[in-house]
This record gives C-alpha cells, sequence and structure tokens, in this order.
C-alpha cells in the first residue's frame, strides 16, 4: 500500500530524473514509460507484466540508445533514450499505446527541455485526440480529475483489458 505522500515524492524524483536525463544528453529524445494502477497498490503482478511488454514494444519501436527499468513500490518506471524527431517519436509512441493489446494500460509519454523543467508532449502535437476514459470514453483525464468512475469499476476494466492480451506475453 503506497501512501499518497509517497506516490507524490515518487513523481518529484521522476520530474528531477527526467530533467537530468535531458540536461545530461542533449539532442536525445528522453521516452518515459509508467504503469500506474489506480488504487493505493502500484506494483502488482499484471503492472509489472504490463510494464515489461512496453519496454518491449518501446525497445522494437524505437531502438533506444540508454534505457533505464526501474522496479519501485510506487509503480514500473523506464526511461529510454532515442536519436530523432520528437514528434516522430510521439507518433511511435501514441501507436504502441494505441495498437498494442495492453497499450491502454500504459502511459509512455516524450518530453523535451523547457525552462523550469521537462515538458510532455501532448497527442495533439501530432494530430491525435486525447486519451479516453478505460471506462465510459469519454476524455479519460476529465473522468480522473472528476473522480467518475469508482476503484472497482478501473479495476475491473483494466481485468478486462489485461486479461485479453494474456496471450501476448
Amino acid at each position: 500500500m503506497i501512501t499518497l505522500q509517497q506516490l507524490l515524492a515518487s513523481r518529484d524524483e521522476r520530474a528531477a530524473h527526467e530533467e537530468a536525463l535531458l540536461r545530461e544528453h542533449p539532442g536525445k529524445v528522453l521516452v518515459c514509460l509508467t504503469v500506474i494502477p489506480p488504487g493505493s497498490e502500484k506494483r502488482t503482478h499484471w503492472s509489472v507484466r504490463v510494464a515489461q511488454a512496453g519496454i518491449l514494444a518501446v525497445r522494437e519501436g524505437l531502438a533506444p540508445c540508454y534505457e533505464e527499468c526501474l522496479d519501485l513500490d510506487t509503480g514500473y518506471e523506464a526511461y529510454f533514450l532515442v536519436s530523432g524527431d520528437p514528434l516522430g517519436v510521439k507518433r511511435a509512441c501514441c501507436s504502441i499505446e494505441d495498437t498494442h493489446p495492453w497499450g491502454r494500460l500504459m502511459d509512455i509519454d516524450v518530453l523535451e527541455p523547457a525552462p523550469g523543467g521537462a515538458v510532455p508532449l501532448s497527442r495533439s502535437a501530432v494530430g491525435l485526440s486525447a486519451r479516453r476514459c478505460l471506462v465510459c470514453d469519454r476524455p479519460a483525464h476529465e473522468c480522473m480529475r472528476s473522480r467518475t468512475h469508482t476503484l472497482e469499476q478501473l479495476q475491473e476494466k483494466i481485468k478486462v483489458i489485461y486479461d485479453s492480451g494474456g496471450a501476448y506475453f
């Protein structure tokens, strides 16, 4: 069980690490893959398997020159440095999220340096709509912000997605 303080500290540490990687590797595109289940348990059997499948997909699709994978109590995190155009990398990452059997359970961000930190490229930057809610298909950020769905509803939908891609990995 993870506390809110642990989760917030983990986010801050991830942001600082992203900034450091971008600063240390100018000219490279940073990709960050996370799998963060809803609720207080962030490291589950399924989340580790989804992260491993995501790592394989990123390796195959982007051929990173640097990779760092962290299996933390607060969730799995993987960092990749890639050569190429940030928008092209974003398109490739969105393709993984949109086509992989477990892509809906992955969050693959493409980050660029900006004043004050690393900033993720949005899906709209490559002409795509925002990610949809797992439960109702509205924009995911709206449902997350308003807590439209119960933890049980989210977990049930995740189970359906996970089970349907089970033969994949």
